[in-house]
């Protein structure tokens, strides 16, 4: 069984015997790991018939190679994996005793020291396969909180994340302490019955959880006003989704020239980056990289999800990168748009939408890593289809081609104005030169006059308190 840590974060120490994980009132103790050396770990999908019957439902080795990446994501050496096929879960153990056996010898002789589980684990179940397998055991929820922890930079997403962790450790606090006794209170020298150690254990939890929803409060009001700022700047907003790894950041940096995080890996990006650029025809966009989407997203975590991606409740354009060469990139298109609607976008993927709900670009991304048959396939679907663009965000083949979709996207929105400018005024006409289609200009007695194609939006968010 795991050990408990000892952490002076805080005055009172708070344990817990099932996961081995030290807490204390202060900091984000549960995230410390074992850097002298790395952890050995075997993952492992377990999976009943009735599950592959499900429509839209990845396979065994979709969901064991997906496992594998999520491991991959933190500082661990991940040993391999594998599904296991099960004709009913067992309430106490989830799998069978004669699993059970062979992945206790398995993971002695291979000196294994965490079993990942790609479900979803009562307490109960994690407890007695800890003790059955004798070796330390997460599941699904416990991993990806762990990449989260990983990978928050700013206070708002550390905050998020330790109150997911704070909430989902909570339902962990079984009995499995050798200190259950209750500690002694009241008057006198016999003193009365006390709390238990689990009952304090809850209320320190409590405690802190109250305190970072009131820290978040604060957080999320300067998150707000500084959305309010940018709503003020000229400039449409582009948010990129997709599903984790669909290399949403790889397409960010090359279009953008930025320099985010972009690795082969789950979740490389949690904190949004924004950057403007200008396309060909001079109109300047502000592009927003965001958090990978993931099937199944522990409900603990939906909370920081959402913020984390309320980027794209504002956004003028979405963009949805896609991984062309997996093997279940219409399975992930699906889970992306799911996601979407609960954060009640209104995508125009269809022509019954598409004047009340935000414009979407599917960009097929990794077109470097298809067949050349499918490679000819999704360009000529490009070439057919304005909202749809194969690229590589590694190459830069077909970026070109994606931002001119974009803009011609954007400009389908466009507005004919026109507008006579005061002399004295010499911003507003260099704006429209640089964010719009001048399609007429004269000079007046009053002024200069100007007949300009223009984005409603744009325009909207510059005029703004101005009298022309």
């Amino acid at each position: 069984m795991a050990q408990n840590k000892d952490h002076k974060h805080g005055e009172h120490q708070l344990t817990d015997g099932v996961n081995g994980g030290g807490w204390s009132t202060d900091g984000l103790a549960y995230l410390q790991k074992k850097h002298a050396e790395q952890q050995r770990v075997y993952v492992v999908h377990p999976y009943t018939n009735d599950s592959l019957n499900r429509e839209g439902i990845r396979s065994p080795d979709a969901r064991v190679t997906e496992a594998l990446g999520l491991a991959e994501a933190i500082d661990v050496k991940v040993i391999g994996g594998e599904a296991i096929a099960l004709r009913a879960i067992k309430p106490a153990t989830y799998l069978g005793t004669g699993k059970l056996e062979e992945l206790k010898r398995f993971a002695k002789s291979e000196g294994i020291d965490l079993i990942v589980f790609d479900c979803e684990l009562s307490p109960i179940q994690q407890r007695n396969l800890e003790r059955d397998l004798k070796t330390k055991v997460i599941d699904r929820t416990a991993l990806i909180l762990e990449i989260f922890g990983n990978r928050a930079s700013t206070k708002e997403g550390e905050l998020q994340v330790e109150l997911a962790h704070l909430i989902y450790q909570r339902s962990r606090l079984v009995r499995s302490w050798t200190h259950l006794e209750r500690q002694r209170g009241g008057a006198g020298f016999m003193g009365g019955p006390g709390e238990t150690q689990i009952e304090a254990d809850r209320r320190i939890i409590a405690d802190r959880i109250t305190r970072i929803k009131r820290q978040l409060e604060a957080v999320t009001r300067t998150r707000t006003l500084h959305r309010s700022r940018r709503q003020k700047a000229p400039y449409p907003i582009i948010a990129f989704v997709g599903y984790t790894n669909a290399g949403k950041s790889t397409l960010f940096n090359k279009v953008t020239d930025a320099e985010v995080l972009a690795e082969d890996m789950l979740f490389a990006t949690l904190d949004p980056t924004m950057r403007a650029i200008t396309l060909e025809s001079g109109r300047k966009i502000i592009i927003s990289d965001t958090v990978g989407f993931i099937s199944e997203l522990p409900t603990t975590l939906v909370a920081a999800f959402r913020a984390t991606l309320e980027e794209v409740l504002e956004a003028d354009v979405i963009v949805h990168v896609r991984d062309t060469s997996h093997v279940d990139t219409e399975i992930q298109k699906t889970d992306v748009e799911k996601v979407l609607h609960e954060l009640g976008v209104s995508l125009a993927i269809d022509e019954e939408n598409a004047s009340e709900g935000t414009p979407v670009i599917e960009v097929m991304n990794k077109c470097d890593l298809v067949p050349q048959e499918e490679l000819e396939h999704w360009k000529a679907v490009s070439a057919r289809k304005c909202n749809i663009a194969a690229v590589s965000g590694l190459t830069g083949d077909g970026c070109s081609d994606f931002l001119e979709k974009l803009d011609d996207t954007l400009s389908a929105q466009n507005q004919t104005l026109e507008i006579t400018i005061p002399f004295h005024d010499g911003q507003t006409p260099a704006w429209l030169h640089a964010n719009s289609k001048v399609l007429r200009e004269e000079i007046t007695d009053t002024g200069t006059f100007y007949q300009v194609s223009i984005d409603p939006v744009s325009w909207n968010k510059y005029s703004k308190g101005k009298s022309f």
